[in-house]
């Protein structure tokens, strides 16, 4: 999530340092085993604002599989929500909260973030971060929906691009964070322990490092630490930490659709560009392609519905149309006003022929947000003792059914900072054998097979890829059923035992690990806890809607929860490759 768009000198020449920095930190340190009091997987906002408290307690890693800078903070264009106005209340914000999430959301939750939310705002901008002013000198507070008042602190339409930067300079001047780009987290290190308590004992799974895959010299390395935080909703499950609500996954109503702009794109996109909330709350309304505006058909709140009610409104249009966009028109407001509030947005639709100030702007929904995540507290803690959750990875119950616009940032900051003191506690508490690093056998990469059974791996992996993500879209989308869902499950398990059979037949080690290996497992078993969630809600809520039970139960208002089981499906996308050690 990035900061910047291009690569900075100064960040790039901390990066090429970090490892021989980091070597210093003790002498049982070296290229492929690395100590730490905290480690923290993904440079996000959560991740970044977490590892600049602790860092003040102990010695702390940022690893993250790309450049610094390229995590979703960076692509998050509305604002972050926060009560910053004297009309504006928690109650309020709290209220909103709810009525998006569907009632599903935790209300202490909900409470914790509204109110500690402005503080974290304020603490933002007292490291250098940049939002927009009104002419009033004033915070420019902007609107979305499913909000009541306008609460959205901003900076034009590339927000999460400026808390990026703000947040990388300081982890830059910060003398105890190591940053180390291009790691790829594979799978956390974990044990059970035992403790005597009341005269029996039980037993606790600590959480006690991470492996992971440098892509840059193609090594392993593994990061021992007292406490992990984990942006890995697979590597989570996997070490058998609780997970939750994992049928909610959001889709932005307004993604850009290539199929409606004047000049289409030379090659097809990797990621969707999104079209910010924020078009809507400025006046934005949408039409289908006979410019019709049908949102006062569906909802009484028209544009500024919730998100889960605006994309199952254009899903239906779309479907009774036969067309495959709507349209997007600001072009009713001032052209200054437009091109103040949108600069990214502009230049990306003017680059292929469209002008948003004179024209509407095709878009479609597509899959943004997970509500979903590792089952986390007040804290941020998790069942795994020394395994701490913030950001998209966790479900604090803050969102519900249905994450309300703007909050996904908030939420970060908040939980970030409240796993801090947790964490130091048990960082202090805990007695991290070095000899550790060694009792977990280490993942191989595959340097004994030959390059063209690589090539063959890579081809089938990326063909693999794409069917899955076909099958989620088509049976696990915006309107669900049963059918389908079973449908999904049955496909999506064969897909995998296809693929990993190939592989296997080809030579393929269950240790052995690579980047397009490591996150195809990861996608298998975040979609088989998509489905098998979405299986489970005998209802229609928020974000998942079901035309097999339509309506709302409110015996049914709870969350769903996947606990963790003591016998592992036998696919290699759900089971860790370290085998679990019993430490005492």
């Amino acid at each position: 999530m990035g900061a910047k768009s291009a690569r900075v000198p100064q960040q790039l020449v901390r990066h090429r340092t970090s490892t021989i920095r980091a070597s210093t930190l003790s002498r049982l340190q070296d290229d492929t085993t690395k100590y730490f009091d905290f480690v923290v997987i993904g440079s996000g906002v959560a991740g970044l604002r977490y590892a600049l408290e602790v860092s003040k307690h102990g010695s702390v890693a940022i690893i993250t599989k790309a450049e610094p800078h390229e995590s979703n903070t960076n692509y998050a264009q509305g604002g972050v929500s926060a009560v910053l106005c004297p009309s504006d209340s928690v109650e309020s914000h709290m209220n909103d909260t709810i009525v998006a999430g569907a009632y599903l959301c935790d209300e202490e939750s909900v409470r914790v973030v509204c109110t500690e939310g402005p503080e974290r705002v304020k603490e933002l901008i007292a490291m250098g971060a940049s939002f927009d002013h009104g002419e009033d000198g004033r915070l420019h507070l902007a609107r979305e929906g499913g909000h009541s008042h306008n609460r959205i602190v901003h900076s034009a339409d590339m927000t999460g691009r400026e808390i990026e930067r703000a947040l990388l300079e300081a982890v830059d001047n910060d003398e105890n964070i190591y940053l180390f780009g291009h790691h790829f987290a594979i799978d956390l290190l974990t044990c059970q322990v035992s403790i005597c308590c009341s005269h029996a004992k039980k037993w606790w799974l600590y959480c006690y490092g991470v492996d992971s895959i440098d892509i840059e010299t193609q090594k392993v390395v593994r990061f021992i630490s007292k406490v992990a935080t984990g942006d890995g909703i697979a590597i989570s499950h996997r070490a058998q930490a609780v997970i939750s609500n994992m049928e909610f996954v959001q889709f932005h109503p307004t993604a850009l659709s290539d199929e409606g702009l004047p000049i289409k794109p030379s090659k097809r996109r990797e990621n969707a560009f999104l079209i910010t909330e924020a078009v809507r709350g400025d006046g934005g309304i949408l039409f289908n392609q006979s410019m019709e505006r049908f949102m006062p058909l569906y909802d009484d709140r028209e544009e500024l519905a919730p998100r889960d009610v605006v994309a199952r409104s254009i899903d239906d249009q779309l479907k009774k149309r036969g067309e495959k966009y709507v349209l997007l028109d600001i072009s009713h407001k001032p052209r200054e006003k437009i091109l103040s509030h949108f600069p990214n947005i502009a230049a990306e639709c003017l680059q292929y022929g469209l002008d948003i100030t004179r024209q509407p702007i095709p878009v479609v929904p597509a899959a943004h947000y997970m509500c979903g995540g590792v089952r986390a507290g007040l804290q941020g803690e998790t069942n795994v003792k020394g395994l701490y959750v913030a950001g998209e990875v966790a479900c604090t119950g803050l969102h519900g059914a249905n994450r309300l616009a703007s909050n996904s940032l908030l939420e970060a900051l908040v939980f970030a900072r409240r796993a801090v003191q947790p964490s130091i506690d048990h960082m202090i508490d805990a007695d991290t054998d070095p000899s550790f690093a060694v009792k977990w056998a280490r993942p191989m990469l595959p340097w004994s097979l030959k390059d063209s059974v690589l090539s063959d791996i890579i081809e089938k992996t990326k063909q693999t890829r794409m069917e899955l993500q076909s099958v989620m879209w088509e049976y696990v989308g915006i309107v669900r059923s049963t059918g389908r869902l079973k449908n999904a499950e049955w496909k999506i398990g064969d897909l995998e035992s296809e693929w990993e059979e190939f592989l296997f037949r080809r030579g393929w080690k269950s240790t052995m690990v690579g980047i397009e290996a490591c996150e195809m497992r990861n996608l298998f078993c975040c979609a088989k806890l998509v489905v098998k969630s979405a299986l489970a809600r005998r209802e229609s809520r928020g974000l998942h809607f079901t035309e097999d039970f339509p309506y709302l139960e409110e015996s049914k208002r709870k969350p769903t929860v996947i606990f963790p089981t003591a016998t592992q499906e036998l696919t290699w996308s759900s089971k860790p490759l370290q085998r679990q050690l019993q430490c005492k």
